[in-house]
């Protein structure tokens, strides 16, 4: 497990805090299905009993890694934030090759959907944005290939 912090919003933390409470509200009933399946006879050839185990195993995996990431929270305001270079937490203008604007919040792993203009700070774009200002020339290369953006405006919301 790492030790370094992982940077996210308070959106980001209740959103994993959520989903660890549902796993372990699910521990019993895993059980519950272990326990149903056994009664039934010969394990070898169980599917039921095999199934819920294979469940068991994968709640289990996920509730260690979301209590991992929980542990390492660093939460990010980022109405507190403020300076003329795009950071975690920034909301950012971009024009495009069309001068036509694309906006996104840079945010943590578990928060990203560029759907609703969140993207990593890990991503590609995200990594090309950290540390640049306003007027800025960006090139990042993307599977569909490079892209060119030019940064109109950063926000602090």
């Amino acid at each position: 497990m790492a030790t370094d912090k992982l940077p996210m919003l308070q959106e980001g933390y209740e959103m994993l805090a959520a989903e660890l409470k549902a796993l372990r509200e699910e521990r019993p009933r895993i059980i519950d299905a272990i326990e149903e399946a056994r009664a039934h006879g010969d394990l070898s050839e169980n599917a039921e009993y095999h199934a819920a185990k294979e469940r068991q195993g994968q709640v289990e995996a996920t509730i260690g890694d979301l209590e991992d990431k929980l542990s390492r929270a660093q939460i990010i305001d980022p109405t507190t934030l403020s300076g003329d270079r795009i950071v975690f937490g920034a909301t950012v203008t971009l024009l495009d090759d069309a001068d036509k604007p694309l906006r996104y919040q840079i945010v943590g792993l578990a928060e990203a959907d560029a759907r609703r203009g969140r993207i990593s700070y890990n991503s590609p774009l995200g990594r090309a944005l950290i540390g640049r200002k306003v007027e800025d020339e960006i090139e990042v290369t993307v599977p569909s290939g490079d892209r060119f953006y030019v940064v109109e405006k950063i926000e602090f919301i």
